[in-house]
């Protein structure tokens, strides 16, 4: 059996019993079991270390301090009288008394001053009491925190755009996000059609504001159309078709073509190539970029000409002239992505955002 000193030593320090157990084992492991057999028994092996094992929960099982630990010391110390605090935390009192003296006990030191009718405060009880209630506070705000996050009024949500396709859209849909969700942090991610898709599938986007691609290029993902654009071509006022109130695919097919990089927008390119397939013609895709700044400045310095959707007006400026095509071709599907694994109740609220800012 286990006396009382062994019981104190079990109870009070637990990880310095846990640690002789094992580092007696572990050295029995490494080494041959007959080594030992003449100075120590396998009876008494199990009569001194077996019963410390079978100990140690009594002892380990108060070591991890909980929340409602702290939240009865900070009840006792306020009421200062254990029957008013079981009162207040709808608890009887013998068992709260118990947990009391199990935290002094833990933590080695008196937190109370103890009489017939009160209990008061040692000096070590005051600072214990301020930083428990700075805990429970913590604790407190983390849950709220939480509950925010999920109900989509706190957090952060990072939008994926292409800003030649959402130069309207995407300004009102944040003004009515904001609106509804002041507490919600916005990051907004200027990226290739490439990128937002790669991001989506990862996690690090919770939305984005893209032109439809293929259905194998959204696999996995989910796309929800908000609107239709327009097709134009955009050029130098001195170029010639800028003379034209229209201007047909078969004069395109004719220009230099200035486009987005293939390896970043591969489904510009497809677009191009299938509006000009009826005149198999290829296209003469001369100059490449990687961004709309870009490729607005290759087409306002008079290089080519450039196939975009009519939104771009409004990364216009005075030295570019755009024109509608004739025929017009099928306008471009634009719309929100968004992949299901990683929805939550901002994304939702941003995609509602983004369906009204379509209609407004």
């Amino acid at each position: 059996m286990v006396d009382e000193e062994q019981s104190g030593i079990v109870r009070r320090e637990p990880f310095l019993v846990f640690f002789r157990f094992h580092s007696l084992f572990g050295s029995l492991s490494r080494s041959n079991w007959n080594d030992h057999a003449p100075t120590l028994s396998t009876r008494q092996i199990k009569r001194k270390y077996l019963v410390v094992w079978f100990t140690i929960p009594i002892g380990y099982a108060w070591a991890e301090m909980e929340l409602r630990h702290l939240r009865y010391f900070v009840a006792v110390a306020e009421e200062q009288n254990v029957t008013r605090a079981a009162v207040r935390l709808h608890v009887s009192q013998p068992p709260l008394s118990r947990q009391i003296r199990n935290l002094e006990d833990e933590l080695g030191i008196a937190l109370f001053n103890r009489d017939a009718k009160t209990v008061r405060l040692t000096e070590a009880g005051r600072v214990f009491l301020s930083e428990a209630r700075i805990i429970l506070q913590r604790a407190d705000d983390a849950v709220q925190m939480a509950k925010a996050v999920a109900g989509g009024k706190r957090g952060e949500i990072h939008v994926g755009y292409a800003p030649s396709l959402t130069v309207e859209l995407l300004p009102r849909a944040l003004k009515y996000f904001r609106e509804s969700n002041p507490g919600v942090r916005v990051q907004l991610h200027d990226l290739s059609t490439q990128e937002m898709l790669r991001g989506l599938s990862d996690g690090k986007l919770h939305v984005a504001l893209l032109v439809q691609v293929s259905p194998k290029a959204l696999a996995g993902l989910v796309f929800e159309e908000l609107q239709r654009q327009p097709v134009c071509v955009a050029m130098h006022p001195a170029h010639p078709l800028a003379r034209e109130r229209r201007v047909g695919l078969e004069q395109i097919a004719k220009e230099r073509l200035i486009a987005f990089t293939h390896a970043d927008y591969p489904e510009h390119h497809a677009w191009i190539a299938d509006l000009l397939a009826p005149l198999s013609r290829s296209p003469q895709i001369v100059e490449e970029h990687d961004s709309i700044t870009s490729l607005i400045a290759a087409v306002e310095s008079g290089r080519g000409v450039a196939l975009i959707a009519q939104p771009i007006n409004g990364l216009a400026s005075p030295r570019l002239k755009i024109r509608p095509l004739q025929p017009a071709p099928p306008p471009l599907a634009v719309g929100i992505a968004y992949c299901k694994k990683f929805r939550s109740t901002a994304t939702d609220n941003f995609i509602d955002a983004a369906k009204l800012a379509n209609v407004g």
